[in-house]
């Protein structure tokens, strides 16, 4: 894909020390965000939260600053590794997965940046070749949307 700069969190802070003056000014230069993530014990991977509590800064908002992230928009794919059928009100986590996205589509909205997609993989332990294969077509559709 053009114009996409990949970024893992893990490997860019294994110590966890974010340096948030340097996200925020690589963040100007993005149009779009994409957060692709696993959904692990019901929530975002603790690096990815760490991120969004020390980049989203609040005082852009409260303090009437111009905020950076305003204007952008933002693509989620994410994964569980159980079935569909289980992340509903009647199934075995009584809960959907866009349920746990909750925190972070409240955080981009609250920033002004406008989620275009939500994606989510089932089943992300056990998929079969094609199932993959399937999966990497549709992500390409979406992230190549405007």
């Amino acid at each position: 894909m053009q114009n996409v700069t990949f970024r893992d969190l893990y490997e860019d802070y294994p110590d966890f020390h974010i340096q948030a003056f340097r996200e925020r000014k690589r963040i100007v230069d993005y149009d779009r965000i994409i957060f692709h993530f696993p959904i692990i014990w019901f929530g975002l991977p603790p690096l990815l939260k760490l991120w969004i509590d020390e980049v989203f800064d609040m005082r852009w908002i409260a303090e009437g600053q111009h905020n950076i992230l305003s204007g952008k928009d933002a693509v989620i794919v994410t994964s569980v590794g159980g079935s569909e059928s289980n992340y509903t009100r009647e199934g075995k986590y009584k809960t959907t997965a866009e349920e746990l996205l909750t925190g972070l589509c409240v955080s981009l909205d609250i920033n002004n940046i406008d989620l275009k997609n939500t994606h989510i993989i089932y089943n992300a332990d056990n998929l079969e070749e094609e199932q993959l294969e399937d999966y990497c077509k549709e992500l390409s559709q979406i992230l190549n949307t405007e």
